[in-house]
């Protein structure tokens, strides 16, 4: 349409007048466009007003031999509608990411308590270290591979009088290098 032409150079002008002509002829065909693609009539309402705007600002961007003023309208419409779509379908993709990660992070606790539980484990072994040979093998088969007093002595071949002794020496020594207090 020749008409849609000259208005639209008008509007390039800033005649608002000529905008309102070209508004009333393309408004139904953009929000049709925009409703099409985003099957959400208030999301299609929104899209149509930014391409009239856009219409409005980029008006002297028109090139005739290009195709009509219908057409670059149309297409200016389809682009922001896919635009729309492509964004919110980026935003959910965000946020299911976000929340497999979420799901996947261990809580505060958990970690928090993986770090004492490793911190404790190491002042416990340097505590063992710091025991003689002795005190160090007989706290190993009684705590932990959970030999009896009596068990203790047959598998080192003393009486069972000393294992209590080394025993008792061993855990006096560890509580003492732990910094534990008796009460």
């Amino acid at each position: 349409m020749k008409e849609l032409d000259t208005l639209l150079g008008r509007v390039a002008e800033g005649d608002e007048t000529a905008f309102a002509a070209v508004y009333e002829a393309v408004s139904g065909s953009v929000l049709g466009v925009a409703l099409s693609v985003l099957r959400d009539r208030a999301q299609a309402e929104e899209v149509a007003q930014e391409v009239l705007v856009e219409v409005w600002r980029s008006a002297g961007r028109y090139r005739p031999d290009r195709g009509s003023v219908r057409t670059w309208v149309l297409t200016i419409a389809h682009r922001r509608a896919v635009d729309r779509v492509r964004s919110a379908q980026a935003a959910t993709d965000r946020e299911r990411r976000a929340a497999r990660l979420e799901a996947a992070l261990p809580e505060f606790d958990e970690v928090s308590e993986a770090v004492e539980h490793r911190e404790e484990r190491d002042r416990v072994r340097r505590c063992l270290g710091s025991l003689t040979e002795i005190q160090r093998r007989t706290v190993a088969l009684a705590y932990y591979r959970g030999l009896t007093c009596r068990e203790v002595s047959e598998s080192l071949s003393v009486p069972l009088g000393t294992v209590k002794t080394r025993l008792r020496d061993g855990l006096l020594r560890m509580r003492d290098c732990l910094g534990v207090s008796d009460g």
